[in-house]
C-alpha cells in the first residue's frame, strides 16, 4: 500500500537524545515532537511510532529501523538522522516503503577534524604514556619514538567531508596527502586538490607515516566495508625510513577487528594507534568490555568524535531545516541514496499545491503522475525529479491547485496498472501552500 499524506510532516518522534534545541528548531516548520531519551528495541519503537502516528523519526546511530519497522509503521514517511552514519537504517527497505532517510554529512565534521589532528599530534609526541609516566612520578625526557607530522606522508581512508577537511588540516600543518577511495567524483576532487590518490589499500597503508580513516560502513554501492583493513594494518609505514607508523580510526567499528590491530600493535607494524569506534558499543548505561583494555598503545575514546557543545546544536538547526525544506516545499538534500544530489523547488504561491511522490523507476510511474495532473485540469508550473540507485525516484511537482484526494489515490491506482507493478508508487505527499515563499 502506498503511503498518501495530504498534509506537511506535522508530528515527530525523537529517539537517543539529538540536542534539546531540535524542538525549537522544528515549531516554526510547523512540527510537534515526542522525545524518548533512549536507545529502543524495535519493539519499543514500533509502539512509540505508531502511538505518537509520527511521519518523522529523529534519531542518531543507535537504534535500527528495520524492514519490520518499517512496515509496521505506516505513518512513517522520513527518517531524519542526526548524525552522518546511515547503517542503523534498513535503506532498501526503506526504499521499498517510500521512506526518505536523510543525513547530515556537514554539521559534525569540525568537532571530528580536531579529534583526529589532535589525535595526530599527541600520538606522534607520545604524550598519552608520557602524561602516565609523569603522573607515576618519573621523568622521560627524551626524543626517541616522538616524531613532528611536518614532512610525514598521511594516508586518508575515505575522501568525503570529513575526510577532505582532515587532509586540509594537516596538509596546513605540513603533511603530504595520499587517500583512497573508490568513488569516481571523490578521487577526481582530491586530484584537483593536489593530492595523491592510491588505487589500493595496502599501498596507502605501506607509503603512508599516519593513515586516518574516514569511511562508513558500507561503500557508495551498498557493499560491506566490514573487516576492509584487518589483512593491511600490519603493512602501515612498511616502506618509510624511520615511520611513526600511526593509525587512526575516528569512522566505523566494523572495518577491522580488534583482534587485528591489536596483531600489528603487538608486531610493531603499528607503534600508536587511536580509535573512537567499536564493533560492539553499548547502549547508555551498559557494561561495557574494552577490547583494548590492557594495550596501551591504542588510544580509546568513547565515540566521541561529534560530542562537543558546538556540533550537536549545528546538527539539530540543519536537520530541523532539511526536514522543514522536504515537508513544506518538498526541497531534498542530503538523502543517502543519494548523498550529493539536491533537489530544490522554486518560489511559490499561496494556494498552490506542493506534490512530492516517491515511486518505482518502472515504466509508466512517471506517465500516471502526469495524466493525474491533467485530468483534474491542474497545471504544473514546475517539476523536477531525482532518480536514486536503487531503483526508486523522487517526483516533486509545483501545481497551480491541489488535486483531490480522490485523484491522489486514482494516480497510484494508474500507475500500478502501466508499470505493472502493484508497488509502483510507494509514497505521496501534498501540502497546500498557505503562503508566498
Amino acid at each position: 500500500m502506498a503511503r498518501i499524506l495530504l498534509s506537511p510532516l506535522t508530528r515527530g518522534l525523537v529517539v537517543e537524545s539529538p540536542h534539546s534545541s531540535l524542538e525549537s528548531h522544528l515549531a516554526p516548520w510547523g512540527m510537534t515532537t515526542a522525545r524518548v531519551d533512549e536507545v529502543l528495541d524495535s519493539a519499543t519503537l514500533i509502539d512509540a511510532i505508531r502511538r505518537e502516528e509520527a511521519h518523522v523519526l529523529f534519531k542518531r546511530s543507535r537504534v535500527p529501523v528495520t524492514a519490520e519497522v518499517l512496515a509496521a509503521c505506516p505513518s512513517l514517511h522520513a527518517v531524519q538522522l542526526c548524525c552522518i552514519g546511515d547503517d542503523s537504517v534498513d535503506k532498501e527497505a526503506a526504499a521499498q516503503h517510500g521512506v526518505l532517510v536523510f543525513n547530515d554529512p556537514v554539521s559534525n565534521a569540525r568537532s571530528v577534524v580536531e579529534l583526529a589532528v589532535g589525535h595526530a599530534i599527541a600520538l606522534a609526541r607520545r604524550l598519552y604514556e608520557t602524561n602516565v609516566s609523569a603522573h607515576a612520578n618519573r621523568w622521560e625526557k627524551t626524543n626517541r619514538g616522538r616524531f613532528e607530522i611536518a614532512g610525514k606522508r598521511v594516508g586518508i581512508v575515505g575522501l568525503g567531508n570529513i575526510g577532505r577537511q582532515v587532509a586540509r588540516a594537516l596538509e596546513a600543518l605540513g603533511c603530504e596527502i595520499a587517500f583512497h577511495d573508490t568513488r569516481p567524483v571523490a578521487v577526481e576532487v582530491g586530484q584537483e586538490m593536489g593530492w595523491t590518490p592510491v588505487a589500493d589499500l595496502a599501498t596507502l597503508m605501506a607509503t603512508s607515516d599516519l593513515v586516518t580513516v574516514h569511511t562508513s560502513a558500507r561503500d557508495a554501492w551498498g557493499r560491506d566495508n566490514e573487516g576492509m583493513l584487518n589483512e593491511v594494518l600490519h603493512l602501515l609505514g612498511s616502506e618509510r625510513e624511520d615511520s611513526p607508523r600511526l593509525f587512526l580510526n575516528l569512522a566505523r567499528g566494523n572495518l577491522h577487528t580488534p583482534d587485528a590491530l591489536r596483531a600489528a600493535i603487538a608486531d610493531r607494524a603499528i607503534r600508536f594507534a587511536a580509535v573512537d569506534v567499536y564493533p560492539d558499543e553499548p547502549r547508555p548505561g551498559e557494561s561495557w568490555t574494552n577490547p583494548y583494555a590492557d594495550e596501551p598503545r591504542v588510544v580509546c575514546t568513547p565515540h566521541i568524535g561529534a560530542a562537543t557543545n558546538e556540533a550537536q546544536p549545528r546538527i539539530a538547526a540543519r536537520v530541523a531545516r532539511t526536514i522543514g525544506g522536504y515537508s513544506r516545499l518538498g526541497r531534498m538534500r542530503d538523502c543517502v541514496f543519494s548523498p550529493r544530489a539536491t533537489l530544490q523547488s522554486p518560489a511559490v504561491s499561496a494556494g498552490q499545491a506542493v506534490l512530492s511522490v516517491v515511486h518505482s523507476t518502472s515504466r509508466g510511474t512517471k506517465k500516471a503522475v502526469a495524466d493525474a495532473i491533467y485530468e483534474c485540469e491542474a497545471s504544473t508550473l514546475a517539476s523536477a525529479q531525482q532518480d536514486f540507485p536503487n531503483g526508486i525516484a523522487y517526483d516533486l511537482s509545483i501545481l497551480d491547485r491541489p488535486l483531490p484526494a480522490s485523484a491522489i489515490e486514482a494516480l497510484v491506482g494508474r500507475a500500478a496498472e502501466l508499470a505493472g507493478d502493484p508497488t509502483a508508487i510507494r509514497s505521496v505527499r501534498q501540502v497546500v501552500v498557505e503562503s508566498d515563499g
